[in-house]
């Protein structure tokens, strides 16, 4: 069985290089193989900052205030990324559908087109509101900035991870003993 690699992987990665960005191009490349990703990307010398700006601009539609504005921003990185779909057996790993040119294989292209459809599958089969940043940095003093794919079951996810979840737990708790103690 081949999954289709425009699915849940393609923003999970997308969230990776986000908050963990590597140090250089092989970096990022060895980044999309740890998520699926098996071709191999034409080089070309501005990769690393053209992928990079790929990252950023996907970072505005996780940061977007409202569902409108996400919609018409992943619409704006869509529209970078489009070419029809095309169904491809390349490598011999079954068939699947490709979103992007076939003479168009270089890095930072591929991943707009991989992380901008995957996240519009995830986002229109999830909902709309599954992408976000952890709800820890919302308190003053905490620093955590990481981007939440929330791929739970009942959608309700809004840490990055459990220490961040425990964290706050803490501190809320916390606040209550002071208020109690008062």
């Amino acid at each position: 069985m081949h999954l289709n690699p425009y699915g849940e992987y393609a923003v999970l990665m997308a969230a990776s290089l986000a908050d963990d960005w590597p140090d250089d191009r092989a970096g990022i490349e060895a980044r999309t193989r740890e998520f699926g990703m098996t071709m191999d990307f034409a080089e070309s010398p501005d990769d690393y900052w053209r992928t990079r700006r790929v990252v950023d601009e996907w970072l505005r539609v996780v940061d977007a205030p409202e569902p409108g504005e996400r919609a018409r921003l992943l619409n704006d990185l869509l529209a970078q990324a489009t070419a029809y779909p095309r169904l491809t057996d390349h490598g011999r790993e079954g068939w699947h559908l490709h979103y992007r040119d076939d003479a168009n294989d270089s890095l930072p292209d591929v991943l707009r087109a991989v992380i901008s459809v995957g996240t519009a599958l995830h986002l229109t089969t999830r909902g709309i509101h599954r992408l976000s940043r952890c709800a820890a940095g919302e308190t003053k003093g905490d620093p955590c900035a990481a981007v939440v794919v929330d791929v739970t079951r009942n959608g309700r996810q809004r840490y990055c991870s459990v220490r961040c979840a425990n964290r706050a737990a803490v501190r809320r708790h916390r606040g209550r003993r002071s208020m109690t103690a008062h």
